[in-house]
């Protein structure tokens, strides 16, 4: 979010005059908060348990929508038990580890309902990855077996010699509607489809065994490393996501959820399908977002709430006005990353009432949500946080003499700390190393520990924020963090790159930052039209299409600190203005196959909106 008005701080009046709004959703809240909070570490709990309870009280309500696919409740609860007894006859226990790399479709969430029942721990691959970096994702888990959809069975049959996986436990769901046909696998998978339907579809003791504790998902964030860091989501965290989202969201067992959000992503298949089990709901997902045919699909699911990120709503208020524009039932929508400059104007146009920002993380352990429904705002926040003074050019806190940080006034902005509690943990990284370096001790007295975010925000008042930049050398672009090192990597693998240094840069209207890298050449290397066509070829085989750099900048030598670091605030103040450098300016502009270089035209054009970035 950009700047701030006097008229986004609240007080104490504002929150007052929401009030009664929140008076119906009181009951609900309450509930979910009951659920979220009351429990003790043995206590049965998570996904599993809160689907089979939405299954008692709408046993033949739809569940899942997916194409011309429609389950109810209770025929994906037999599904899902079916592949749960497969998986416990083979051995399968608490605590194991199984990859699933499916794209949005049924079958990756009944899997995901099946093994949240025995108690294992599903790594949610992003089905974007491929090669090295998809091979150390699987491998930095160590899971006992992998669920494929045939969509990415290529991915993996590119790294299958490097997975530390049997090859009897490679199991396949065909790219169809495997309820009713299974398919033929191929040489070298296992049918699930076909192995399960000899299995019982009653419900398995185990879904009573999982407590908070135990592990739910394993969802990757972007590494400092240049690979995917793996984060332990435990039924806990899921609880207090279902019992404070989910309820808050109100849905009732007549409403339709339409995500198409990868459900990779906690946004996704936590914070949207949390809410579909709260209220008994339906789940509509598509596996890929699509402009043209977003407010079809909510008219054909019939929807009456949306997930979203802030780019996909720039989409769709970016698109030519439609007839479909209000021809739907849609007045909620929960997500996050939705821009103060489209806000009112989405809200208006698609006739939207509530818009229930968020702020979390996949690895913190601080959440805000906009129960209020106040504009421009992640909203209001009731784990222990702080939003401390935090010097950009030192990269670090700002403490007082006696070593402890300072918090910032209402209407400034620092960087975002949560507070490490029982009740407000920190479940962390696969790796202990990655943990001490996110955790800040002696905060504000002697023994505290904090969560560091990295994030900035900005205290609009009454525990409510606004969100600001990330820092670090992770930045966001459509709506998925790009880790800069990772990127770095893959650019300095051209033949005629020395270096190359990756950072975020902003393009105005869009959301997040588009990835910019600056490079050298080998001495007495220059970059010709085949060049600048074949580099883009090559970043699109080896990098998601979300991370190949929109900008380049060719430089003689990189700039450096003292102790090696690469000098991004200058590069990011610059940018590819060519008014603020010398250097040869690259930019790919939408739907070209090359870098061409950037003139004042297509400044012009960037600054007047006419690409789609």
């Amino acid at each position: 979010m950009s700047q701030t008005t006097q008229t986004d701080l609240i007080g104490f009046a504002d929150v007052a005059e929401r009030l009664p709004q929140l008076i119906s959703k009181l009951p609900n809240i309450l509930t979910g908060l009951k659920q979220a909070y009351i429990r003790t570490p043995k206590t049965p709990t998570g996904l599993g348990l809160a689907f089979e309870r939405a299954v008692k009280r709408n046993p033949y309500g739809d569940a899942l929508l997916f194409e011309n696919q429609r389950y109810s409740y209770q025929e994906l609860n037999n599904w899902a038990n079916q592949i749960a007894h497969f998986y416990l006859s083979k051995g399968i226990k608490k605590g194991d580890v199984i990859t699933v790399m499916i794209e949005n479709r049924p079958e990756l969430i009944v899997s995901v309902i099946a093994l949240a029942k025995i108690g294992v721990t599903t790594a949610l691959v992003n089905t974007s990855q491929t090669g090295k970096v998809l091979a150390h994702s699987i491998n930095l888990v160590n899971p006992v077996a992998i669920i494929v959809g045939e969509e990415c069975r290529a991915a993996v049959d590119a790294i299958r010699q490097d997975l530390n996986i049997t090859q009897d436990r490679f199991h396949w769901f065909a790219d169809q509607e495997t309820f009713k046909q299974p398919g033929t696998a191929p040489q070298g998978f296992i049918n699930l489809a076909e192995q399960i339907d000899s299995f019982p579809k009653f419900n398995p003791s185990t879904t009573h065994s999982v407590t908070g504790k135990d592990g739910l998902f394993y969802i990757y964030t972007s590494g400092t490393t240049g690979l995917p860091k793996a984060v332990i989501f435990t039924n806990s965290r899921w609880t207090l996501a279902y019992g404070t989202y989910g309820h808050i969201l109100n849905l009732g067992e007549d409403d339709v959820m339409y995500c198409t959000l990868p459900l990779y992503h906690a946004t996704g298949m936590v914070v949207c399908w949390c809410g579909v089990i709260a209220g008994g709901s339906a789940l509509a997902i598509r596996r890929k977002f699509s402009t043209s045919s977003f407010w079809s699909d909510v008219k054909k699911f019939d929807a009456s709430a949306i997930g979203y990120v802030g780019e996909l709503c720039r989409y769709l208020i970016d698109a030519p006005p439609s007839e479909l524009d209000r021809a739907h039932r849609v007045t909620k929508m929960i997500g996050n990353g939705m821009r103060p400059n489209i806000w009112g104007k989405f809200k208006q146009r698609f006739g939207i009432k509530e818009i229930l920002e968020l702020y979390a993380s996949s690895e913190g352990n601080v959440g805000f949500s906009n129960i209020f429904n106040f504009d421009n705002t992640v909203g209001f926040s009731p784990t222990p946080y702080a939003i401390v003074q935090f010097d950009k050019d030192k990269n670090e806190p700002v403490r007082d003499s006696n070593g402890h940080c300072c918090k910032v006034k209402k209407g400034e902005v620092g960087l975002l700390i949560g507070k490490i509690t029982s009740r407000s943990p920190f479940d962390g990284y696969t790796d202990p190393e990655k943990n001490k370096s996110v955790i800040m001790k002696d905060v504000f007295q002697k023994g505290d520990s904090y969560f560091i975010t990295g994030d900035l925000v900005r205290d609009i008042g009454f525990r409510h924020a606004q969100f600001i930049d990330r820092l670090g050398d992770t930045f966001r672009w459509k709506g998925e963090n790009v880790s800069t090192t990772e990127v770095e990597n893959i650019v300095s693998e051209y033949p005629k790159i020395t270096e190359a240094v990756v950072y975020g840069v902003e393009i105005p209207n869009t959301n997040g930052r588009a990835g910019m890298a600056a490079i050298t050449l080998h001495e007495g290397e220059c970059l010709t039209d085949e060049d600048l066509q074949q580099m883009v070829a090559e970043f699109k085989k080896q990098l998601p299409a979300y991370a190949v750099p929109v900008f380049l900048r060719i430089q003689q030598a990189v700039e450096t600190t003292g102790t090696f670091k690469y000098q991004k605030n200058k590069l990011k103040e610059q940018a590819f203005y060519p008014s603020k450098t010398s250097d040869r300016l690259l930019v790919l502009l939408p739907s070209k196959t090359a870098y061409c270089d950037v003139n004042a035209e297509i400044i012009a054009n960037i600054e007047a909106y006419q690409y789609r970035f």
